[in-house]
């Protein structure tokens, strides 16, 4: 029997009201791996409830007491039950490798103590006035109240707890939204905040099935009680999430994936570059919000540069992640979008110089593209796959009509 993924709302595990959940399907066998609860309209609205009641005394309680909470938390996760149920679920709901399990768990408790340290800016500031003299002014930094919080499926843990350390931090509570790709390894902050002590109501946990979350997303960020809101994820699903707090003057935070470039000058050491740029570009299959998509290269090393790059690439194989050094893409139809981007930029005029622009379920072969074009939908848009707009652009400055690769 698959594990089944719980609501946590008021510190406590339960179902959806209407017992409604979705599957969790693995992206290379396609296996059912887990299933989850599947929040309602009502079980939005009691969240935002309790993160309400809750922000009462959670925005009450003392900085120290915060920090304090969150290095209990960093002994915890350090335990080997956590290694292991992170580094299980993360393997099994997102494929990940070996290395991305390891990173998920490994990063966490240092994040759980950096964060903490933030208390220092939290305090206020007392200083003479500069208009009225012998009038002392005090600054006082204080809470918002309700958050909603949405992360992505990449890196649940870690991206999970960016998401919530700081509101919590700050005094704030929280609605928490994880993806329907990863539900169960995002829940597991919900047992690591508990046994750390956290009160109830301060982090609530709604999963959401695809086909539910644009309308109870709107509903939340409209609820009355619900302050601001952050999402990491898609620039498409970004922009929705920003016209929807626009609707009600909400602020929004937001971080999207972009075109992250990499700059190789003449004197630069061409292996040593190519290592980097491949390992950025392919870490993960490439599905990482800052994996590198272009280089710009001054053309003295364009060639010995690209030749590099190739022959590093060569040796990269996806499939299985226990086998090979990339795992799948998180679904078919992503899979498909990515080779969709290669074959329309083939048929503008770009060459593929490595890559047979094929796909076997979810997995996806790296691939090297030139003659990338603007335009082009790959010279646009984040790939967030091993076929990538990674442009080593063949570029002396100042020279027009440059040449990308992309990897």
């Amino acid at each position: 029997m698959p594990p089944f993924t719980s609501l946590f709302i008021n510190g406590q595990e339960g179902p959806s009201s209407t017992g409604h959940q979705f599957e969790v399907r693995n992206p290379l066998s396609g296996e059912v791996v887990g299933t989850a609860a599947s929040a309602t309209s009502e079980d939005c609205k009691a969240a935002i409830d309790s993160a309400s009641n809750a922000f009462k005394l959670w925005s009450q309680t003392s900085l120290a007491t915060r920090r304090d909470l969150l290095l209990r938390a960093a002994d915890l996760v350090a335990a080997e039950k956590y290694k292991t149920k992170i580094i299980q679920s993360v393997k099994e709901e997102t494929g990940a490798s070996d290395t991305m399990g390891m990173f998920n768990w490994g990063t966490t408790a240092a994040f759980l103590k950096a964060s903490a340290t933030l208390v220092r800016d939290l305090r206020g500031e007392r200083f003479n006035s500069d208009r009225s003299p012998g009038t002392v002014v005090w600054t006082e930094k204080r809470p918002l109240g309700v958050i909603f919080t949405q992360s992505p499926w990449n890196a649940p843990i870690p991206l999970t707890l960016r998401a919530v350390l700081v509101p919590i931090l700050c005094g704030n509570t929280v609605v928490f939204r994880p993806s329907e790709l990863s539900p169960r390894s995002c829940s597991i902050i919900c047992e690591l905040f508990k046994e750390a002590g956290l009160p109830d109501g301060v982090f609530n946990f709604v999963s959401i099935s695809r086909e539910d979350t644009p309308r109870l997303t709107a509903e939340i960020i409209a609820h009355p009680s619900v302050r601001k809101i952050t999402f990491t994820g898609s620039d498409r699903v970004g922009r929705i999430i920003a016209m929807e707090a626009a609707k009600h003057l909400k602020p929004c935070v937001l971080e999207l994936g972009g075109k992250a470039p990499a700059v190789v000058l003449n004197d630069a050491n061409v292996q040593e570059a190519a290592k980097a740029i491949v390992t950025g570009a392919m870490l993960h299959s490439g599905q990482i919000c800052m994996s590198t998509e272009r280089v710009i290269v001054q053309s003295e090393i364009g060639e010995a540069l690209t030749e590099a790059i190739i022959n590093l690439t060569k040796k990269l194989k996806a499939g299985d992640p226990k086998k090979e050094k990339l795992g799948p893409l998180f679904s078919e139809d992503h899979a498909e979008g990515v080779l969709n981007l290669l074959r329309e930029s083939q048929m503008g005029g770009a060459q593929i110089l490595f890559g047979n622009v094929s796909r076997q379920g979810a997995v996806v072969g790296p691939h090297v593209v030139t003659e990338v074009k603007p335009g082009m939908r790959l010279w646009d848009r984040e790939s967030f796959g091993p076929g990538k707009q990674f442009n080593p652009f063949v570029y002396t400055p100042g020279t027009p009509g440059c040449s990308p690769l992309y990897i």
